[in-house]
């Protein structure tokens, strides 16, 4: 195993982005390394809301509403997220966001960031059209393929 390098500092950036977005598994690939640190929930969150689905699942019209968001990545104008990280409407806390709901967006347009690593990606349009929809705010932890935004 000495041709192998391990970043610590990269795992520890990993472990960090896990603790603060709240998710279990995060992986990246440069060239020839692939890094993935996961982590297992608490037995204990898991537990909790076993007790709650019984109440919950007893009104039926409540059963759709977690399906949205499967059928929105199927959505032929959904924009899906390239990685794991936190996404930002606006490019700095001061700032307007980047597009608002109802504007006409061209292809390429700047929609939102996503911040993996300490590094802000830019998510663009990859049509023109008008934005329907934005499905996160800033600041949600945000999963691979995960719907971000609807353009019609």
């Amino acid at each position: 195993m000495s041709g192998l390098l391990v970043d610590a500092d990269a795992i520890r950036a990993l472990a960090e982005i896990l603790t603060q977005t709240g998710l279990t598994e995060i992986e990246v690939a440069e060239k020839d390394s692939r890094i993935r640190v996961a982590r297992m929930p608490a037995p204990v969150q898991a537990a909790a809301p076993a007790p709650a689905a019984p109440a919950v699942a007893a009104p039926a019209p409540a059963a759709p509403v977690p399906a949205a968001p499967a059928d929105l990545a199927r959505h032929p104008g959904a924009v899906s997220s390239p990685m794991v990280g936190v996404a930002y409407l606006t490019p700095d806390p001061s700032s307007p966001p980047f597009v608002s709901e109802g504007q006409v967006v061209s292809a390429g347009q700047t929609l939102m960031l996503i911040e993996a690593m300490k590094t802000f990606n830019q998510i663009k349009a990859p049509k023109g059209g008008t934005l329907k929809s934005l499905l996160v705010a800033s600041g949600d932890p945000v999963e691979f393929g995960q719907p971000l935004a609807i353009i019609e």
